[in-house]
């Protein structure tokens, strides 16, 4: 027995069911991990039901309506409650279930969630008329509607608990009053932001044109009167636009609800500051999935708000991919150069072997010491002389002497450059020695072969080299803190206003927004969910992006197979 069993060791075969079960376990911990972050994210959207239940006091025994969403349940040990001075517990049950319940009506509570014994909720029920108030700030609002009210006069109430036809009409109105209110806040924000925007950015550009004039001595008065007329033009477009904006505000404002939450107290929320209103309770399977798709493409698609802990994450979905890009961008010409000289060019010797040694090291270096590089040497040095040299007039406020989006991908491009240089060195070892021969035997000089034949045979291991850069640079986080990356971001790098790419704009990053949310919110319950989703956000964003590569490295290397042969 122990020979056959020392025979089949030497087959090698214990290896390789050894790697097998490994790589096995990898991939059921990568598909767990992806799932339970799937599954924490992905249901944060779903309209879950809100119950109404009456709450025993732990310490007087009265009871009080409670009224949310059950967000968690787990199971905690009687004795730990007796400990922690709750009185009136059952000496029967060893366990009892406790619920993190999101009760919302942040400005009248003081809290967004609350923890509850399910053996102090009595009377639990899931009434039909219950409704849910997504608001610009304060959290959830969650009670009943009384009225709605046009500039502060009312025009139509309900004060029953029972859905009537009575109460359907009120309901109609309200959505009809909130889907008005949000046209009219879209129509604001288009000229805030758009118009009115741009507006600001041609005055600035025009005050740092004035002021370029008066450091370079200029006395014409021409270049001055054309400054001037044209700055009163946009002033007067400007005066239009406020007025526009007035009377938007005013109709924005018009209309308002009143509704009963738990305590039973009456309060009124104008309709500008809900984004939407619904009945979970009410909603049939189709209307959740149609209401789930809507939050999904809220997230995907709009700007953060509450800070950073409601609403959506497109200006850090943007923020990510642009960095990628032009890191990519700028990260590929570098490295492939760098590692064409040390494969081609250079003699092999100690000093080459030193480099390579050095570039290896390179990829080992903690990133936040990249990070405090770029913010000492992009930054402050080379940002500093760009500003002095070329935008004087900005002066003393900096204009590429600060952490931006250039620098940003400047220091990644650094960090990931190694990765590039050996994946390329690789590419080229791996072509035969007999190519390049007969290429210079038909004519064509060192130069010609270099660029017509064997770059474009390495050119799938260069993609490669890309593939792992972007694989680590859209995740890191640490050096991106210091050369760019911001909590929030008033605007895109990327608009309509000349030159349309601000390389000198602080950006948002789904990395640190990851970070921000989880470790900075104020709200850590309602933040909680939005860290699972946006991980996942990020991981398909990376994955994409791989894919993006993966694809046109399998394109190159179809394409010159034939050369290899």
């Amino acid at each position: 027995m122990n020979i056959s069993l020392r025979e089949w060791t030497k087959t090698g075969s214990p290896w390789v069911w050894l790697n097998a079960g490994a790589v096995a376990i990898c991939i059921i911990m990568v598909v767990g991990l992806l799932s339970l972050i799937a599954v924490r994210g992905l249901s944060h959207f779903w309209p879950a039901d809100i119950l109404q239940a009456q709450l025993t006091s732990n310490s007087n025994g009265n009871n009080a309506r409670i009224i949310g969403e059950v967000v968690e349940s787990n199971e905690v040990l009687t004795s730990q409650l007796s400990e922690a001075g709750i009185k009136g517990l059952p000496d029967d049950k060893e366990f009892l279930i406790r619920n993190l319940m999101k009760v919302g009506n942040r400005d009248v509570l003081g809290q967004d969630f609350t923890w509850a014994l399910d053996f102090h909720l009595s009377d639990k029920q899931y009434p039909e008329m219950l409704f849910a108030a997504e608001r610009r700030e304060w959290g959830n609002l969650y009670g009943y509607l009384r009225s709605v009210k046009e500039n502060g006069e009312q025009v139509s109430s309900y004060d029953g608990y029972t859905k009537t036809v009575e109460y359907e009409a009120l309901w109609n109105d309200l959505d009809q009053r909130i889907e008005r209110a949000e046209e009219i806040h879209q129509q604001i924000l288009q000229i805030e932001k758009d118009k009115i925007g741009s507006i600001n950015y041609e005055i600035e550009r025009l005050r740092l044109k004035e002021r370029g004039l008066q450091l370079k001595e200029v006395s014409d008065s021409a270049p001055y009167t054309a400054i001037n007329d044209r700055r009163a033009e946009l002033n007067a477009d400007y005066e239009v636009l406020q007025n526009d904006l007035l009377d938007l505000y005013n109709a924005f404002n018009r209309d308002s609800l009143t509704a009963e939450v738990s305590s039973g107290e009456i309060v009124e929320i104008s309709l500008s500051k809900i984004v939407r209103a619904f009945r979970p309770n009410d909603m049939g399977i189709f209307a959740k999935i149609g209401h789930y798709i809507a939050k999904l493409w809220e997230f995907i698609s709009e700007d953060p708000r509450e800070a950073n802990t409601e609403g959506g994450i497109f200006p850090a979905i943007f923020g990510t991919v642009m960095m990628v890009i032009l890191m990519s961008i700028l990260v590929t010409p570098f490295g492939v150069v760098a590692a064409v000289y040390l494969r081609e060019y250079a003699k092999q010797g100690f000093i080459t072997r030193l480099i390579r040694i050095a570039v290896n090291n390179l990829a080992g270096v903690p990133s936040i010491v990249y990070g405090v590089f770029g913010l000492g040497f992009f930054v402050y040095f080379l940002g500093g002389n760009i500003d002095q040299l070329f935008f004087p007039e900005a002066k003393p406020a900096p204009t590429f002497g600060t952490p931006g989006l250039m620098w940003a991908s400047l220091t990644l491009a650094l960090l990931t450059v190694p990765v590039v240089i050996v994946a390329t060195e690789e590419g080229l070892s791996r072509i035969p020695r007999s190519v390049r021969e007969g290429s210079l035997a038909l004519g064509a000089t060192k130069f010609e072969t270099l660029w017509r034949v064997v770059l474009p045979m390495a050119s799938p291991a260069m993609m490669t080299g890309v593939i792992l850069a972007i694989a680590r640079a859209a995740g890191e986080v640490a050096p991106l803190m210091l050369v760019g990356v911001v909590k929030l971001a008033p605007s895109l790098p990327l608009d309509g206003n000349y030159p349309f790419i601000h390389l000198d704009q602080k950006f948002m990053h789904l990395g640190f927004h990851i970070y921000d949310v989880g470790f900075q919110s104020p709200n850590v319950e309602a933040a909680r969910p939005l860290v699972y989703a946006t991980a996942l956000l990020l991981v398909a964003v990376i994955a994409l992006l791989n894919l993006s590569a993966i694809a046109i490295r399998n394109h190159l290397r179809e394409k010159y197979k034939a050369l290899e042969m």
